[in-house]
Parts: C-alpha cells; sequence; structure tokens
C-alpha cells in the first residue's frame, strides 16, 4: 500500500478551491458529519438534561456545538490545506452527564469558560505541540488503527441481527471499489437509503423544519464546580479527544502545527459556552473519514471534505430540532455499517503504517489493543492509556 504523502502546515499554496472539491469530498465531508451525529448526539441531550437544561436551552446547546464545529473545520480545512475537523468532546459529555445533577446550569457554564480558557492557554504556549513531537509515527498509526477498530468489527457484528442492509451496503463497496473507486462510498450510502426504504425502514415523516433560537445562560463561577467539572473536562478533552485527534492527522501524513489548532478549538468555545458550546476539540473518528483515499485520491484535495463538512455542520446547527428529527429516522444499522464501511481504507492504512517497522511492532501492537479495548481507566478512555501504555513499551525496547 502506498504510504501517505506528508503535508506540513507551510504547505499552503492557494490551490483553486472549484477545482479541488468533488463528489467524494462532499460525499466523506456530509459522512463524516452523519458519523459524528448519530454516534453521541443522545450524550450530548443526556448532558444538557443532567445541568437542567429547558427544551430551548437543550437546542441552543446543538446549535453552538454545530455552529463552533462548522467555522472552526472550514476555515482551518481552508486556511492550512488539510482536512482538518473539529468535533465536540463525546468523553466530555459523558462525564457531564454523570457529574452535572445537582450544580446549577450557571455554574456549569462557568465551568465550561474554565476549561476552554485552560485548552487555549495550552495551545496559545506551545505545550501541546512540543508534547506532540515525542509520539512516533508507529504509535499514533496504532492508535488510529484502535480508535477505528470498534467500527470496522460493528460493520460485521451487526449482521448478526439484520444481515440483508449491512451485506449490501458492504458489496457495494466492494464493487464501487473495483468499478468507481471514488464515488464507493456515496454509492454505499446511496444503497443503503434504498435498501431501509425497501425495507419499510426510513420514515421522515412528521420531522419539523424549525431553525434554533440559541439562549445565552449567564455564567456563574463556584470554586468547587470549577475544580470538580472545570478541570476534569479539560483534562478529558486534551487527553482522550484532542491528543487522538492531532494523532490521526500525523497518522495519515498530515503535520499540520498543533498550537494553532488548539488555540483556535479553545477560543472558539470561550465564545459559544454560554449558548451550550461546552467543548470543541480536534476530530478523531469522523475526521479519519476525510482523510482516507476514498475521500480522494490525491491528498492535497482532501481538504475540501473539511470545508464540505463544516457547511454540513453549520446547517445542522442552525437547523437541530431537525436534524434531529432526519437522525432518528435513520435505522441504526445503516448508520453503524455507513460508518464502518467509510473508515476501512483509513483503518487498513493505519495498521499498514503501525506495523510497517519491525522495532516498533511491539509498542504498536500494544497501542492498538489497548486502545481498540474500549476500557476506561480513572474516567478517562482507552485511546489516551494506549498511547502512554505504547509510549512506555518503546521507550523501555530502545534501553534494552
Amino acid at each position: 500500500m502506498e504510504a501517505p504523502q506528508t503535508l506540513h502546515s507551510n504547505d499552503t499554496s492557494k490551490t483553486n478551491f472549484w477545482q479541488d472539491i468533488s463528489v467524494s469530498t462532499v460525499t466523506a465531508g456530509f459522512v463524516a458529519v452523519t458519523i459524528g451525529y448519530t454516534s453521541s448526539a443522545a450524550i450530548i441531550f443526556q448532558a444538557a438534561a443532567a445541568a437542567g437544561a429547558s427544551t430551548a436551552q437543550i437546542s441552543s446547546w446543538l446549535w453552538a456545538l454545530g455552529i463552533g464545529m462548522g467555522i472552526t473545520s472550514l476555515g482551518l480545512s481552508l486556511r492550512y490545506r488539510m482536512p482538518l475537523l473539529t468535533a465536540w468532546s463525546t468523553p466530555g459529555a459523558a462525564f457531564l452527564a454523570t457529574n452535572l445533577p445537582g450544580i446549577p446550569i450557571e455554574e456549569a457554564i462557568g465551568a465550561f469558560l474554565f476549561s476552554a480558557l485552560l485548552m487555549t492557554l495550552c495551545g496559545v504556549t506551545g505545550l501541546f505541540e512540543r508534547l506532540m513531537r515525542y509520539i512516533p509515527s508507529a504509535i499514533a498509526s496504532a492508535l488510529l488503527a484502535g480508535i477505528l477498530l470498534r467500527f470496522g468489527l460493528a460493520l460485521f457484528s451487526e449482521m448478526e441481527n439484520q444481515w440483508l442492509l449491512p451485506l449490501t451496503m458492504l458489496a457495494a463497496w466492494v464493487a464501487g471499489r473495483r468499478l468507481w473507486p471514488t464515488l464507493a462510498v456515496p454509492g454505499v450510502l446511496l444503497t443503503g437509503i434504498v435498501v431501509a426504504i425497501w425495507q419499510g425502514q426510513l420514515n421522515v415523516q412528521g420531522v419539523p423544519l424549525t431553525p434554533t433560537v440559541p439562549v445565552f445562560t449567564a455564567p456563574a463561577f463556584s470554586l468547587t464546580t470549577l475544580i470538580s467539572i472545570g478541570i476534569p473536562l479539560f483534562v478529558i478533552t486534551m487527553a482522550t479527544q484532542n491528543l487522538p485527534g492531532v494523532a490521526v492527522l500525523r497518522a495519515a501524513g498530515y503535520r499540520p502545527n498543533s498550537s494553532p489548532l488548539i488555540s483556535w478549538t479553545g477560543a472558539t468555545t470561550l465564545l459559544l459556552a454560554p449558548f451550550g458550546g461546552y467543548a470543541l476539540n480536534m476530530a478523531a473518528i469522523s475526521a479519519a473519514v476525510c482523510m482516507g483515499p476514498d475521500a480522494h485520491a490525491n491528498p492535497h484535495r482532501r481538504y475540501t471534505a473539511g470545508v464540505a463538512a463544516g457547511v454540513f455542520y453549520i446547517v445542522m446547527g442552525m437547523f437541530g430540532a431537525t436534524v434531529t428529527g432526519v437522525f432518528n429516522a435513520l435505522p441504526t444499522t445503516l448508520v453503524m455499517a455507513l460508518a464502518g464501511i467509510a473508515l476501512l481504507g483509513t483503518l487498513s492504512s493505519g495498521l499498514a503504517s503501525a506495523f510497517e517497522k519491525s522495532e516498533h511492532r511491539d509498542a504498536a501492537i500494544v497501542t492498538f489493543l489497548l486502545t481498540g479495548s474500549g476500557i476506561s481507566l480513572l474516567g478517562i478512555g482507552g485511546a489516551f492509556w494506549g498511547l502512554v501504555a505504547g509510549l512506555i513499551v518503546l521507550r523501555f525496547n530502545r534501553n534494552r
């Protein structure tokens, strides 16, 4: 398999965007947004409800997150000519859902602002970029493969419950890779929708077309809440989201300076936190869809997938209630199969790069398996612990 080209943050020659964009990159952006929303939107509802948010405030949370992800994904992708996608912190939302009950929503907003300030400072000072220099490409690739493993497995485990829909979509992908590689994933999506309609599993009747009105919540600051909510939210977002997000970029051959990326996501969170934008970070899983060969054969043109994703995020943020209804209408099997198939190419590239060098294989296999296990220790997900364990094994082997 051909190794990905390395693109640095200074590779920003102004190519023609309208010549670079294609059906495959737009589809990759749509699939990435679909994965992002359908995989964890329910957790956002739970987190907002745990904070005592009203229905209007919950919609405002989705508005703030959608607008924030859209603006940062679109702007960063255009600026650096790389598929730089952002996302909400899913582990952060899970943490909030279990720890916000009993805390006034005004104090929760204050904790969001505090966490965002810490993230911004981490980017501005360059601390995050210095940390990333110590992570070899083999470990980053193994981390990427471990993150994506459960999506690949879910594609086949879904066949135990409903075999026709995922099997048909997989067949469409195999045929597409042979006959029209750049349109393989669009063909999978179209095939899935047709089969779902034929089986009567897709029903979009009654979905409201209602724009979301943002709701401003004035923050309140409590030392106890800042320590118990703000600091853990910062650590979880940086360790389990930003770290894998930048590692995935580097595993795909993209070498941006991570400091501006962390700074912009932190600053955007600062602006949108009063509306419910609790934490924005660099995306890993959804971004991987836009970095693989299925997005575009030329890695220099895959940035348009990030731009397309940004546009879709903005639209979804503006129509949060409508988007929620549409995604609820899609069969779960279709969404899981689409995610698994769209990430197969990136998963295989990550595995090939992780185990390419024999001296890195011990560390890579530990990182891959521990990350893919999905365990959580001390409230921190397996991606962080897989990275730590891989670096320890790598250092031990070098010393030996």
